[in-house]
């Protein structure tokens, strides 16, 4: 699979190395009361109409649209037979961040990444899925017609 996939397997491994620099790096990003983050979230703060958007949902949505790649590069790696399996190593790759970042100073492990992390590797997944369905037609049509002409020259 890897072999086949050279490109995809280049573009997959050099984006899990960067989640792990993100994840696995002695600090999280932004880390700071005066960075631009906290400093946009403030002015939404101030309005009623965008004073539910907090660091805690942003912190969420993020770990969910990290992950959607890693979903999405799995599955086009597996293939779509072996989509649950991009999902699964979508699951232990977050419980291994989260297990590593107990052990690394100012890092803090929470239920709520594995959550998220999961669903965007799920949402990766059923993104893959949706595109490369019409090509999974295509395939099967052709495997289909294949198979009907392979049995009326034998039948």
């Amino acid at each position: 699979m890897f072999r086949r996939h050279p490109v995809l397997t280049a573009f997959t491994l050099a984006y899990l190395g960067l989640v792990a620099w993100i994840t696995l790096g002695p600090q999280p990003l932004d880390d700071r009361a005066e960075g631009l983050l906290y400093r946009v979230l403030r002015v939404f703060g101030r309005h009623a109409s965008t004073d539910w958007i907090t660091y805690d949902r942003v912190e969420f949505a993020a770990n969910i649209a990290m992950f959607v790649p890693v979903g999405l590069f799995l599955l086009l790696l597996f293939g779509r037979r072996q989509w649950w399996l991009a999902i699964v190593l979508g699951f232990l790759m977050t419980v291994a961040i989260e297990l590593a970042q107990t052990g690394i100073p100012g890092r803090v492990s929470d239920i709520r990444d594995v959550v998220s992390n999961t669903s965007g590797a799920t949402l990766g997944v059923l993104v893959g899925l949706v595109l490369t369905a019409g090509a999974a037609r295509r395939i099967r049509r052709a495997r289909a017609r294949s198979s009907a002409r392979a049995q009326t020259i034998t039948g």
